[in-house]
Parts: C-alpha cells; sequence; structure tokens
C-alpha cells in the first residue's frame, strides 16, 4: 500500500505518504533506539524469564519475537514524531535492567559455571541460591533483564574485562535498580553498618552511582521491611549508610563522578579491602570519571600510582599529596598504599575576613608593595603540578633546611628530629628515614640538600577558578560538575586594588600549611621523605617576605 503512495502521480497523495512509517522505517527507527539503548547497558545479563545468560544480540532477537515489539511495527500511525516517542519509551521500558551489588562469598558461579544452562534448575547452593534469589527479585519486581559481576563478565576475554571494569560506574548508573544484597544482616536486624559489604572497596560506586537502590536482608526481603521503591528516598537508611561510610547523605543520594574533593573520595575508600589488589584502584575508576588501562599484573602501588597521577595531572588538585605512611616506588609523593589516607585531611585554622582585612591593615607600610606585588605575579604565573614518565613537577615555595638534629628515639624503627630552617618556624619531624644530623656549623655536602617546602595552591590567590576537569559518564556534561570546593572560588572574589590582593596572599601565606620534607638526590631530582605525621609549619614572621621568594618547580621521583 504504501509503496503505491509512493509512486502516485498526484502532489497530494505523496504527501499523504509522508505521513506515515513503512514497516522496514518502523524496524529501522527501532534498531536505532536500542543500539542507542544498550550503548549504556551490560555486555550480558541473565534473562530473569527463562534464568538464561545472554548476549546483546539474544537481547534484540528476544524483544522481536516479543508482543511490544509488533505492536511498534504494526503500528504505523500519522504522527511519525509520536510515534518516534512511543518507540523510545518501549524501549527504554524493555531493556530495562537490574544490577546487583554484594559481596563475594565461597564460591560464587562465574561464566563458564552458567553459560547455556538455566539457572533456576541448577543446584540452589551457595551463590547460585544468592544468583537464583537475585534474579527472580528483579523478575518479581517486573525486570526482564539482570546483572552480576560474577557471572557476566567473561574475564578471559581482556577487552570485555577492560570494558566491563571502565563502563561499570556507568552501568550502575543507567540502571533500573541497583540490588545490594546484605547477606549477613538477619531478619529486622538494624546492621547496616556491620555488614562486611560495607568492607569492601568495589561497592562504594556500588551504592553512589545508581539512582534507585533497594537493600535486602539474608533471607531477601526488604532491609527494615521498607517497602518504598527507592532506599535513596529513605533518610533513616540515608543515616545509617551514612554513619557507616563517612559520606554525606546528600551526596550518596546524588553523586556525579569528578576530581572535586579528590582527598575526601580517597579516604572513602581508605579502610577497604579487594579480592585482587590492583581493583582498590580500578574500583575508583568511575567514581574520579577516569579511564585507565586495566592490568592484572601492574600490583598495588602501580595501579593506585596510575590512578592518582590522573587525577594531579586532569585537575591539578594537589590534596591527594596530603598523607601520612609510606612513599610508593611509582613516586615518592604518592602513598604506597590507600590506608594512607584513612586519617582526615589536616584541619587548619582559617581567618576570618575580618581578621584578613585587619591583618592586610597591619602589613600596609610593613611590607614593601613592589615586593608584594611581585611575588603575587610570579604565583600567579606558576603552571600547574604536572607529570612526566612518573615524575612529578611540582610548583612549591622553597624553605631550606639549615639544621637538623636527632632527638631520643621512642618508637622502634622510627626517629624524630628537630627541624630548622629558614623562614620557618622549628619543627619535630618523625620519620623512619634516617639522617645525618647537620648544622651550619657541620654543614651537608652540597648536593645532600634537605628542603621543605609548601606546594603550591592557585586558590590562595582568591581568584575564580576553573571547571572541574572531569570526564562526563555517558551523556552528563561537564557543566554538570561543579567547581572545586573553595570558598574563594565560589565567592569569585575581585579586588581592584591589586595591592590588596597581593596582601592579602601574604597573609594567607603566614598562616599555617601542611609541608613536605624533600631530600636532593645526586643526579639533582628530590624524593619526598614520608613522615608518620602530618609536617604543619608556619612562618616565623609573615613580613618578612624574602623568606617566600624562593619558588621553583621541582622535580620530584
Amino acid at each position: 500500500m504504501l509503496s503505491k503512495l509512493n509512486n502516485a502521480p498526484d502532489t497530494e497523495t505523496r504527501k499523504l505518504r509522508q505521513q506515515y512509517l513503512s514497516p522496514s522505517e518502523v524496524d529501522c527507527a527501532i534498531l536505532k533506539v536500542i543500539n542507542a539503548q544498550l550503548d549504556n547497558a551490560p555486555l550480558r545479563v541473565l534473562d530473569t524469564a527463562t534464568g538464561l545468560l545472554c548476549v546483546r544480540e539474544t537481547q534484540i532477537r528476544t524483544f522481536k519475537t516479543s508482543i511490544e515489539y509488533k505492536e511498534l511495527v504494526s503500528s504505523t500511525i500519522t504522527h511519525p514524531d509520536i510515534q518516534m516517542k512511543r518507540i523510545e519509551e518501549v524501549v527504554m521500558a524493555y531493556f530495562q535492567y537490574v544490577m546487583l551489588s554484594h559481596r563475594w562469598e565461597g564460591e560464587e558461579p562465574l561464566l563458564q559455571d552458567i553459560q547455556g544452562k538455566v539457572i533456576y534448575k541448577l543446584n540452589p547452593i551457595g551463590g547460585i541460591k544468592k544468583l537464583q534469589s537475585f534474579c527472580k527479585t528483579a523478575r518479581d519486581l517486573g525486570y526482564r533483564w539482570a546483572w552480576s559481576d560474577t557471572c557476566c563478565i567473561d574475564k578471559n576475554i581482556d577487552v570485555e574485562l577492560q570494558a566491563s571494569v571502565k563502563s561499570m560506574f556507568a552501568w550502575y548508573h543507567h540502571s533500573a535498580l541497583t540490588v545490594v544484597y546484605l547477606s549477613d544482616v538477619p531478619l529486622l536486624s538494624k546492621s547496616l553498618a556491620m555488614s562486611a559489604w560495607n568492607t569492601r572497596g568495589w561497592t562504594v560506586q556500588e551504592f553512589l552511582a545508581p539512582k534507585v537502590i533497594l537493600f535486602y536482608q539474608n533471607d531477601w526481603t526488604p532491609y527494615l521491611d521498607n517497602r518504598t521503591p527507592n532506599h535513596k528516598d529513605s533518610v533513616a537508611i540515608m543515616q545509617e549508610l551514612e554513619d557507616a561510610t563517612g559520606i554525606d547523605q546528600r551526596t550518596i543520594v546524588a553523586f556525579r563522578p569528578g576530581m572535586r574533593d579528590a582527598r575526601a573520595k580517597l579516604q572513602w575508600a581508605s579502610t577497604r579491602t579487594t579480592t585482587l589488589q590492583e581493583d582498590i584502584a580500578y574500583s575508583l575508576f568511575g567514581v574520579f570519571g577516569v579511564r585507565l588501562h586495566v592490568d592484572y599484573t601492574e600490583k598495588k602501588q602501580n595501579a593506585l600510582g596510575r590512578l592518582l597521577q590522573e587525577i594531579i595531572a586532569q585537575s591539578g588538585d594537589i590534596t591527594a599529596l596530603d598523607w601520612v605512611g609510606k612513599s610508593s616506588d611509582f613516586n615518592s609523593c604518592l602513598p604506597a598504599d590507600i590506608t594512607s589516607y584513612e586519617a582526615p585531611s589536616s584541619k587548619l585554622s582559617s581567618l576570618s575576613e575580618d581578621e584578613i582585612q585587619s591583618s592586610v591593615s597591619l602589613l600596609r607600610g610593613v611590607v614593601a608593595l613592589q615586593s608584594a606585588s611581585q611575588l603575587y605575579q610570579t604565583l600567579d604565573y606558576l603552571s600547574a603540578p604536572r607529570f612526566a614518565h612518573r615524575r612529578l613537577h611540582l610548583p612549591c615555595i622553597v624553605f631550606p633546611v639549615t639544621e637538623v638534629r636527632r632527638r631520643p628515639r621512642h618508637d622502634q624503627g622510627t626517629y624524630t628530629y628537630e627541624v630548622k630552617s629558614d623562614g620557618l618556624r622549628n619543627l619535630q619531624i618523625t620519620t623512619e628515614h634516617k639522617f645525618t644530623p647537620f648544622s651550619p656549623a657541620r654543614p651537608p655536602l652540597a648536593w645532600q640538600t634537605i628542603l621543605l617546602v609548601r606546594p603550591w595552591n592557585r586558590h590562595l590567590l582568591e581568584l575564580h577558578d576553573t571547571l572541574d576537569n572531569t570526564s562526563s559518564v555517558d551523556n552528563w556534561t561537564l557543566s554538570e560538575f561543579s567547581l572545586r570546593d573553595s570558598s574563594a572560588a565560589q565567592i569569585g572574589a575581585i579586588y581592584p586594588d591589586s595591592d590588596s590582593r597581593a596582601l592579602r596572599l601574604i597573609v594567607n601565606l603566614g598562616q599555617p600549611f601542611s609541608a613536605f620534607l624533600l631530600a636532593r638526590q645526586r643526579d639533582g631530582e628530590f624524593k619526598r621523605i614520608a613522615s608518620d605525621y602530618d609536617i604543619i609549619a608556619q612562618v616565623k614572621d609573615m613580613a618578612s617576605i624574602s623568606y617566600l621568594m624562593d619558588i621553583r618547580i621541582l622535580e620530584i621521583v
């Protein structure tokens, strides 16, 4: 019929043809929508109706035998735009999937264990029973497709494993529902915080990424018998999750990936564990919005080092350098283990606006304004920190150490030193590193320079900040990610008086700060000397700005 309309001699009839879609046109339109929908879906899923593991092609074939598909193809209507909207609605509803978040226990079924088998017919023991219960739960809630990390990834195919690890955050985000199974939480026991699920590395992204989430107790009934359709809407459950994880419930409910608050995100994962050591880094790829190569032979320090390198390189955020513990073999400015972020970032005192203005007034007439402006301009022109071949090029304000004295040892294997440097108040530093004491009377060898440095942070300039340099998750745009967390950035303070800006900078530089201790190597590079405690330094006299003028970009290995 439509082909006849195509060849009609009169214009009116041909216009009438344009108001209809043919079955083949509908089929092409449907397939286009399906492909777009599956772009953000797992590569393999379980069919909760049949109990079989399916690839995408099988899903599409199954859809083409469904009533929904036949109705779409047969309904060639006069409004193609309305028809397209209907296609999108039907496809979206049909291909919705449910993700499982759980902890691995004992013998979990792998892809090879269930491929080509009906899971409902398998012996219901251990991991198989959990998988069966998950699929039945998803089916009873009205969902055709379900995904579990145990059996829906062919880990023997490297390309598939790479794609799965890199895409998992997006899969959880685009799921219709994520089911969290708490196998160790008994009926009506308010013990979500005590569940081993809360100790696992991968589960961080599994509760942050989804829009809809439901917690289930060990008997597969809703946690606390809460029957609401989305437990992210439950203030009580979200408060319990906040108390258990230390993550603000507003962040849990509406999380967006990116580099913002990098130090806090690293702390979220600092007490968690993974079966494979590299996964402690890989499980954070989605949280930070990065896509890096996955290599399960590289070991933990390398995997974590690559992630931290990417965070610093993309964002210029140096808070990832704020840690205590052992240095990494990847780079001495990075920690060997994520547990080094467990302690909260140092909470340094800050001045109120009135206190800053008062200090600025006191500095006028004391500080040479030309020198202050020169300092401001020099720091403003500094490049962001960057990595090249595992070497960190770090802009710093440098305070050369003039004297090191060893104090009586308190703990086995560590040493405590009194450290003096030009322009800073004296410090005590505890480290596993053994120094040879020196002083102005007994100086070290020329190449054995030791420096206390203040890594440069552009927020001190109080300028408008740049956008958080973040990889979006699928259709999330960069504009959805907020500016870096800086009160100065949010206020966007602009001072018409350049002298006032320079003096405000000096006031800020006069406040306590987290310092690094660096030791020069024979070839001129530096290594960070890890400390057991935060090194909090402060200038002796903020009016003596000559001590702030030693500004360098140091190469740290």
